[in-house]
């Protein structure tokens, strides 16, 4: 116990500090979250050894995962996205699916990359939307037509991939009983949303606008226990946890939308991307294994590969973008696409303590999954032309 307040302390200062140097003049500005994942990454055993992602450092890492995929949930605005956007996004999900299985299949019988294939393809398939939303939203492009595309496409590369696992790769219980979980908690979730929308009453919004501003803060404390409430629930449906956060941040947004909702959205925004989802990147950065990079001949041709797969296997929809995105959009749609971190930890982890992953392979899958996070990003916006190199 008494490191961890030193350890506290140190993580605090990375996430005062992450924003602070994206501030900076400078010729090429990080996104924030590559730089909590960069600062996570040298603070940790790896490098430094200062802090390790462990007890209660690890136990805030896993609160802001939940949170991070709760504020996910919060953020899509299904009037948006519904129709057109959201049918290209999940057909495109698809396609990439089918597209990563047979890619898969076939480095995995020339013995080039020995995962299991559909372990693999899943996790190629993903979109980390947690990580886009910030940056899309601090670039001011949630709003525009490319957002709402972007948005929609992550969306579904992050609940496709959520609902797969929690149907196929987390053996809680036989396969029947485990979908009639899964169909039981979709239909709760659609429940609680159609009670959400229509608890919008006059009254009710009074009572949550005048404890707001109290020191009770209810509406606060109840998108909390909501939370919690889908984290428990899925848990105990043998579902992956993130999924009730996703879930709950759904309903949550839809409960809230509109003016009213907007200093809710502020005060939650000020405990998740000012408290707890910067821990998670930053724990994400400390549980980096760098020398995994080079822990076997083929293991940096292996992530080469494997990040080459993750941006055609997210770039093959784009041929169903082919009126909705301009052509010099199209790249930046597939690096953003392709960035994905969070699930591929999560399936990564999954695959290791089913015995189905060995742990050398879970490493090189997670590298590949860092790097996009620290790259694709990067080069999307310079593709978009939002910023320039120092050498430029």
């Amino acid at each position: 116990m008494e490191a961890y307040p030193s350890e506290l302390l140190l993580i605090a200062f990375v996430a005062m500090l992450a924003p602070l140097v994206a501030e900076l003049p400078s010729g090429a500005r990080l996104p924030v979250v590559v730089l909590e994942v960069v600062l996570g990454i040298i603070i940790g055993p790896y490098m430094l050894d200062l802090a390790k992602p462990e007890g209660m450092i690890g136990t805030l890492g896993e609160l802001g995962l939940a949170f991070l995929l709760f504020m996910v949930g919060l953020e899509i605005d299904f009037d948006k996205i519904r129709g057109k956007p959201l049918s290209l996004a999940v057909g495109g999900w698809l396609l990439s699916l089918f597209a990563a299985t047979i890619c898969m299949y076939f480095f995995n019988v020339i013995g080039l990359i020995q995962s299991p294939p559909l372990l693999a393809a899943v996790a190629l398939s993903t979109t980390a939307l947690g990580v886009l939303a910030p940056i899309l939203r601090d670039r001011g492009e949630l709003d525009s037509s490319f957002g709402t595309y972007m948005v929609a496409a992550a969306a579904a590369g992050e609940f496709g991939p959520l609902i797969i696992i929690s149907l196929l790769l987390i053996p809680a219980h036989d396969t029947v009983l485990h979908g009639l979980f899964m169909v039981t908690f979709i239909i709760i979730a659609f429940v609680a949303a159609n009670i959400a929308l229509n608890a919008r009453t006059s009254r009710m919004i009074e009572i949550m606008k005048r404890t707001m501003q109290s020191s009770g803060q209810l509406p606060v404390r109840i998108c909390i226990l909501l939370q919690i409430l889908f984290v428990a629930l899925a848990a105990k449906f043998g579902l992956n946890i993130v999924m009730g956060a996703f879930a709950a941040g759904m309903v949550t947004g839809l409960a809230i939308k509109g003016k009213e909702g907007e200093t809710l959205r502020q005060k939650l925004d000020a405990i998740g991307y000012g408290f707890l989802i910067p821990i998670f990147f930053i724990v994400a950065g400390m549980k980096f294994d760098v020398s995994a990079l080079w822990s076997a001949p083929l293991a940096p041709v292996q992530v080469a590969l494997l990040l080459g797969l993750l941006v055609l296997v997210r770039g093959v929809p784009l041929v169903l973008y082919k009126s909705e995105l301009a052509p010099e959009e199209k790249l930046p749609f597939a690096f953003y696409s392709a960035t994905g971190l969070p699930l591929i930890m999560i399936i990564s982890e999954i695959g290791v303590s089913s015995g189905h992953m060995r742990p050398d392979r879970a490493a090189i899958l997670v590298s590949a999954g860092m790097l996009s996070v620290l790259l694709f990003p990067v080069l999307a916006v310079k593709l978009r032309g939002k910023m320039k190199w120092p050498w430029q």
